[in-house]
């Protein structure tokens, strides 16, 4: 990956909750790979490096969107329905929203592996499977857009805020464990 000067340094495992918006940025760059190949290309053949770009952009979503979502549902989430319950407030129900925003992007997810894999085996879609990838790429870009504003505006801040130096440090060795790393 070039390096760009002046760019922000991403997050490592001594902090969580930046791999976690981190993540976001990624998942943002790759679904806005998707949305521009289905909505520009509309099913027509992709060149060597589109078919590349959706390729990775698939890769992604399959391998490490489901890392992020444990991170999420099993480290930092429960972490927080434990720390103090004045401070986290009203995010209890938000929580459990954007959990459910888990499984809904789950499915999503699935239906557009499954035309974009179609695309890039047969070279091409048909006008209706072209516009169905549109219509599931869109709703998943408003699923993620309400969903990445609340957890950086709202979740990742109340956590860093309330989780204490040992909950996060945890949080960083169970996000590198589950990507058979080491926290250091």
């Amino acid at each position: 990956m070039p390096i760009t000067i002046g760019a922000k340094r991403e997050s490592d495992f001594t902090d969580p909750i930046g791999m976690l918006g981190d993540c976001h940025r990624r998942i943002e760059r790759f679904l806005s790979i998707i949305r521009k190949l289905a909505s520009e290309r509309h099913g027509a053949p992709l060149n060597k490096q589109e078919q590349n770009a959706l390729a990775a952009s698939l890769t992604y979503f399959r391998e490490a969107a489901p890392k992020h979502t444990a991170d999420e549902e099993e480290s930092l989430f429960p972490r927080m329905r434990a720390a103090d319950p004045v401070a986290i407030g009203t995010l209890f129900d938000r929580i459990d929203a954007l959990e459910s925003d888990h499984r809904t992007a789950v499915t999503l997810h699935t239906d557009v592996d499954k035309v974009s894999q179609s695309w890039l085996s047969r070279g091409k879609l048909s006008l209706d499977e072209a516009s169905h990838l549109v219509a599931l790429v869109g709703r998943l870009a408003t699923l993620y857009e309400r969903h990445i504003a609340l957890e950086d505006t709202e979740v990742f801040p109340t956590a860093t805020r309330v989780l204490s130096a040992s909950d996060r440090a945890a949080i960083g060795s169970e996000m590198a464990a589950r990507r058979g790393l080491d926290a250091k």
